[in-house]
């Protein structure tokens, strides 16, 4: 969709998961829906937006402040009820598009790489269950429990801490290269200092696209040579 504005050769790779490598945005979006309809509300891309990719409590108070039910419903409580239904869901999680190609292809070219999620572990077992083989390639992993991580993106404490596990470490924060597709994902990365690619739901506003060095529709559409990447093989 956009080009990037200039060459910048990175190193390391740092990957979001939900909406980016897993298909589960949609799970979050089902149930809120669901438990909103009970108070004669909608839940639209605006909230969601402001949602997507912070830790499980912040997004619950955003949840229940911004729709005005917090008179009846806490954050601790919607999260209750909200677990409850996820529950059966994550563990049907399908991967999204190019995730796949794109993880075996650094994994083969020796690209350090890492998850960085906003997820807690429970969680993130769950989501992840039918893709150990893929996922088991990261070099790491930084969770949303993880005690580094004092504050949810989009402060930079996931991506900070995510940089200092890579083997020779500290590796300088503008040779890596953050996969994202929350607006606040991408804040994250840039206040990190570091460059971020968005891969957005189609359905998010474009307004958010302005903060990301790239944006495309797909990880399908990645070209690696634009960050002094090994290409595809079979490009």
């Amino acid at each position: 969709m956009a080009a990037v504005s200039g060459p910048k050769p990175v190193t390391h790779v740092i990957f979001d998961m939900d909406g980016l490598l897993l298909d589960t945005e949609k799970f979050y979006t089902e149930v809120q829906e669901i438990i909103l309809a009970r108070y004669n509300k909608t839940f639209d891309w605006s909230l969601k937006a402001k949602m997507m990719g912070r830790k499980a409590i912040e997004a619950a108070r955003v949840f229940v402040e911004e729709t005005g039910i917090s008179d009846s419903l806490s954050a601790e409580d919607f999260l209750v009820e909200r677990e409850e239904m996820l529950r059966k869901l994550f563990p049907t999680s399908d991967l999204m598009p190019g995730a796949s190609r794109l993880i075996k292809h650094l994994h083969a070219k020796g690209i350090p790489f890492c998850l960085a999620t906003g997820s807690h572990r429970r969680h993130f077992e769950l989501k992840t269950q039918r893709h150990g083989e893929l996922f088991s390639l990261m070099h790491h992993f930084v969770l949303g429990d993880d005690p580094e991580v004092k504050q949810g993106k989009p402060s930079p404490d996931i991506f900070l801490a995510a940089a200092k596990r890579f083997e020779g470490s500290p590796v300088e924060s503008d040779k890596i290269l953050v996969f994202e597709d929350a607006p606040s994902g991408v804040l994250a990365a840039k206040n990190a200092g570091m460059s971020a690619v968005m891969v957005p739901d189609p359905q998010l506003d474009k307004s958010h696209h302005a903060t990301a060095d790239q944006v495309l529709s797909s990880l399908l559409d990645f070209n690696p040579s634009d960050w002094g990447l090994p290409p595809f093989e079979d490009a």
